[in-house]
């Protein structure tokens, strides 16, 4: 909301971190080098030491220090993401438990440092008292994988199969590519183009629409069969001709030699003239502020979600009826699991947004609001009349988010969802090791990533509001949350350098009964093939080696303490930062 009053720090500050020092210390933790990157694309002044524990401090602040560390039994990688079930979900699709080549539980615990770091400067600015924060690598694996836990703790089986299988698939000249579409019919007229039996076509359907959900698509054989009938510009013909896309799997050396260098987010701030004032909370470092948010799926609601969890006020616009997602099985309460692990304490109001009053309804409730979030289509907002521009008319101090999947970034791109923009951008290399053809993880690594990185954005663009009394308008994308996964083996592809990780990394061992998983830089001693898991965790233990049990089944984390329940009975993860 506006207000009469520009802070006097308005006329020299540009970026929400403008001078402010940035000094880190201690033994390194997860991702330091992705938060210091991140801290001074935001305008923190850095020494360019790395270390887990990273402070920023000067200007008008007391000062936030923000603790990385990797968990409680877990100290890498390739133990976390054992223990938290991301290697469970990431391995539907080949029937056993595999690592993410890629450090992705690190990626998402260093931009939830910077969300803690900008949330303590916010904080401050408004009247409160957080000086540090801590995040684990733990936790954020399980906000990675919290969709997928959720659904494992409903009263009701999943809605489709859970079985090994899935994209991408590959032409009869060696293209391999994912497949792209919302619609079942034009699902169907890509296949009978590719002359695949009716019946196959048919059962494919389910498992094709539900993967987002279950991590995994148990296609017919003879999908996979028919499009390796056809050679690739044939295929491509069929998906132009159907309305489904595709797109071929693109290598990190490609990505690498198109790379712009933008950051994951773009902050483009209005005058105006906000000045926010003390709101006397304790914890709640959000408290006071208002978000509508339009999202569907994955990335702005959890975008949303993140930012309720701090204490902000958020209303979901949904369509007359409701969303339909709360229906999507397995349900506690009658209410869909999924949606509730990204939607629950939300409050809702159906809007018709093709309707002209409910439209005007809705920009006088963004008149209100601090920050107006959505994930349309590329355009929508402008045809609609709710574009930046439109919002900001009557409220020049709103933080207007737009979580996309490119970012207008990329002239060809395809349809903007997770697979599509994994197998674009390199992703589907860099998350499978070198013995391993490449293919996109049916984990949704991206639309979490993106969800992330768009309240990490959202958060910059209110402490710059603060900060400087301007209105903002903040764009992230699936693009960006690539980009930013990828950044390592990107580097090294540029450099001419292999950028994949080698045969075997990150394959759990098995046991006679379950799974162990090796920190990434020890060697195992012996075969553990004849050994029960807790034979071989005792004598790797005794060797000083720090293994630890892959979780296999979701539900066992259920009865760990650091899961809840909300009020419909859905299992909830716990906050992914601590405050103090």
């Amino acid at each position: 909301m506006t207000s009469p009053a520009t802070p006097a720090i308005a006329q020299t500050t540009a970026r929400p971190l403008d001078g402010l020092r940035l000094d880190t210390s201690g033994p390194q933790g997860p991702a330091d080098e992705l938060v210091t990157e991140h801290l001074r694309l935001l305008g923190a002044e850095s020494a360019g030491h790395t270390g887990g524990h990273i402070r920023l401090s000067g200007a008008e602040f007391s000062g936030i220090t923000a603790r990385t560390r990797w968990g409680d039994e877990a100290v890498d990688e390739a133990t976390v993401q054992a223990a938290t079930g991301v290697m469970a979900v990431h391995g539907r699709r080949d029937g056993t438990p595999r690592g993410v080549a890629v450090d992705y539980t690190a990626t998402a615990t260093g931009v939830l440092a910077v969300q803690a770091l900008l949330t303590g400067l916010l904080a401050q600015a408004r009247g409160g008292r957080l000086t540090e924060a801590e995040v684990s690598a733990e936790r954020a694996g399980l906000l990675a994988v919290s969709q997928y836990l959720a659904a494992a703790g409903a009263e009701e089986d999943e809605a489709a199969e859970v079985a090994p299988g899935g994209p991408p698939f590959t032409s009869a000249d060696g293209v391999a590519f994912e497949l792209e579409t919302l619609d079942p019919g034009a699902w169907a007229a890509f296949w009978r183009a590719l002359g695949a039996p009716g019946d196959a076509i048919r059962r494919g359907w389910r498992p094709f629409q539900f993967r987002y959900a279950t991590a995994c698509a148990p296609f017919p054989q003879s999908l996979h069969d028919s499009a390796r009938t056809a050679v690739w510009e044939l295929i491509r013909d069929a998906a132009r001709s159907s309305g489904a896309e595709v797109c071929r799997l693109r290598s990190l050396a490609e990505r690498a030699a198109e790379y712009d260098g933008a950051p994951p987010w773009e902050l483009s701030p209005r005058h105006a003239s906000y000045s926010g004032v003390a709101t006397g909370y304790a914890y709640a470092p959000l408290a006071g502020l208002t978000v509508l948010e339009a999202g569907r799926r994955i990335q702005a609601p959890l975008t949303a979600h993140l930012l309720g969890l701090l204490g902000a006020e958020v209303v979901r616009i949904e369509p007359p009826g409701g969303d339909p997602l709360r229906g999507m099985p397995p349900a506690c309460s009658g209410v869909s699991a999924r949606w509730l692990a990204l939607n629950r304490g939300k409050k809702a109001v159906e809007v018709d947004i093709k309707s002209p009053a409910d439209r005007e309804r809705l920009r006088a409730m963004a008149a209100q609001a601090d920050v107006f979030l959505h994930n349309w289509a590329p355009g929508k907002a402008a045809e609609l009349g709710l574009d930046h521009e439109h919002l900001g008319a009557a409220n020049p101090a709103l933080v207007y988010a737009y979580t996309s999947g490119w970012a207008g970034r990329l002239h060809d791109a395809p349809m903007g969802t997770d697979f599509m923009v994994q197998a674009r951008t390199g992703v589907g290399e860099a998350a499978r090791p070198a013995d391993e053809p490449p293919a996109p993880s049916l984990m949704t690594l991206l639309d979490v990533l993106g969800g992330l990185i768009g309240a990490e954005a959202v958060l910059a663009g209110l402490l710059l509001r603060q900060r400087t009394g301007a209105g903002v308008r903040v764009d992230s994308s699936l693009l960006g949350a690539a980009d930013v996964l990828t950044a390592g083996a990107r580097a090294r592809a540029a450099q001419g350098l292999d950028p994949r990780r080698p045969a075997g990394f990150r394959r759990p061992l098995p046991t006679t009964d379950g799974w162990i998983a090796l920190p990434d830089r020890s060697a195992i001693p012996y075969d553990v093939r004849g050994l029960s898991t807790a034979q071989a965790l005792e004598r790797l233990r005794g060797h000083g080696v720090s293994a630890v049990p892959v979780v296999t089944d979701l539900a066992d984390l259920l009865s760990s303490g650091s899961i809840s329940h909300d009020a419909h009975g859905a299992p909830a993860v716990p906050d992914p930062w601590r405050f103090a």
